[in-house]
C-alpha cells in the first residue's frame, strides 16, 4: 500500500485503571497482551482467535472494522475491504482493559497501514472519545503509569516510569461483571468530603509512584468514590481492601470496573509473604469455596505500550507456531 504496509500488527498490554482513588483518571499498563492484524482485501474478513469471543460480529458491524474506518477517514484515505484478525490473553469484562485494548490496537494497526498520518497522540484523543475516559487507553498506549484528563475534546496525559520493585498480582474470578453494571452501581453526587478524601489520595498516590516512594501507597490507595458501591457486586472485595495490607501487599484495589482485584508489591520489603497474599486473594475472592473459581496471575507492569510492526505471516499461522512475543 503506498506510504504504508501490506500487512501489520498491533501488539497492546492490558491495563488496570483507577487504581484506587484515581476514578476515570490513573492506570497501569500490565504484561498481558492482545494483537490485531490488518492487510487490505479484496474482501472484508474478521478472524476473532481469542477466548471468549463466540458471538462476537465476524463482518463490517465489528467495532475493530469500525474503528479501522474511522482512522481512514481521519487520513482522507480509503481502504474499503480489510483482513482482520484478533487475538488476546486479557480476560473480557474482568477489569483488565479488554475493549482499551481492542480499540488501541484497531487505531495503531489502521493508521500503520496507511503510513502513519496520525501522531500516538491523536490517537489517544481517538480512543479516549470512543472509551469515554483515559484511564486504560492511556496506559495501553504509551506503557508504564498514566494520569490523565478528558474534556470531552481533548485527552492530555503524563506518563510515569514504573517505580523500581513494584510488582503487582491479580485475582481474576471466573464470572464476568459488564462495565455498564459496575457504573449502573455509582450514586449521582458525591459529598464534599469524600470528594477531597479522593483528591488527596489520587494526589499523594501519583506522587508516590512518580517518586518512588512506595511506603505511602498503603495510605493513598482508599478510595470512596466507586469502590464502595461496586463492592456488593464482587464477593470478597471488601475484605481485599481493608485487609490486603496486612497480607504482604502494599495496598490492593479493584481493577477497572472489576471483577479482578489487583494487589501492589514491593519485591524489596515482601520479605516471602508472596504465598501469604496468593492463598489470601484466593480465599478471599472465591465464591465456591475452593478457590478454583479465581486465576492468580503475577504480572509485571509494561513499559512499553502498543507497539505496530510489519507482519510477514497471518496472525494465526503466527499462534498456531507460538511466534509471538509476549
Amino acid at each position: 500500500m503506498p506510504g504504508g504496509r501490506e500487512r501489520v500488527r498491533a501488539k497492546v498490554p492490558a491495563t488496570s485503571a483507577n487504581l484506587g482513588p484515581g476514578f476515570d483518571a490513573l492506570g497501569i499498563a500490565l504484561s498481558l497482551y492482545a494483537w490485531i492484524e490488518m492487510a487490505p482485501a479484496d474482501e472484508t474478513s474478521i478472524a476473532l482467535l481469542g477466548n471468549g469471543t463466540e458471538g462476537l460480529p465476524s463482518d463490517k458491524s465489528n467495532l475493530l472494522y469500525g474503528i479501522a474506518q474511522r482512522v481512514f477517514d481521519e487520513a482522507g484515505v480509503r481502504v474499503p475491504e480489510l483482513e482482520i484478525a484478533f487475538a488476546g490473553d486479557i480476560p473480557l469484562a474482568r477489569g483488565l482493559g479488554s475493549s482499551a485494548a481492542a480499540i488501541v490496537g484497531a487505531l495503531g494497526a489502521a493508521n500503520a497501514l496507511i503510513g502513519e498520518p496520525l501522531p500516538r497522540d491523536e490517537l489517544f484523543r481517538i480512543a479516549t472519545e470512543i472509551e469515554g475516559h483515559p484511564d486504560n487507553v492511556g496506559p495501553a498506549i504509551y506503557g508504564g503509569i498514566v494520569t490523565a484528563i478528558w474534556d470531552g475534546e481533548r485527552a492530555s496525559h503524563i506518563r510515569l516510569d514504573v517505580p523500581a520493585g513494584l510488582a503487582t498480582l491479580v485475582a481474576i474470578p471466573t464470572y464476568e461483571l459488564l462495565t455498564s453494571k459496575a457504573r449502573a452501581a455509582l450514586p449521582e453526587t458525591y459529598s464534599r468530603a469524600d470528594a477531597v478524601f479522593n483528591l488527596s489520595r489520587a494526589a499523594l498516590l501519583t506522587a508516590a509512584f512518580a517518586t518512588g516512594k512506595l511506603d505511602v501507597v498503603r495510605h493513598a490507595m482508599q478510595d470512596r468514590l466507586h469502590q464502595p458501591y461496586r463492592a456488593p457486586l464482587v464477593p470478597g472485595l471488601s475484605r481485599v481492601l481493608s485487609e490486603a495490607s496486612a497480607r504482604g501487599a502494599l495496598g490492593a484495589a479493584l481493577s477497572g470496573a472489576g471483577p479482578t482485584a489487583i494487589a501492589f508489591v514491593d519485591e524489596a520489603s515482601a520479605n516471602g509473604r508472596k504465598s501469604e497474599l496468593e492463598t489470601f486473594l484466593r480465599e478471599a475472592m472465591s465464591v465456591s469455596g475452593d478457590g478454583r473459581d479465581v486465576e492468580l496471575r503475577w504480572l509485571a507492569p509494561s513499559a512499553e505500550g502498543l507497539v505496530v510492526e510489519a507482519a510477514s505471516d497471518r496472525l494465526q499461522d503466527a499462534l498456531s507456531e507460538g511466534g509471538l512475543a509476549r
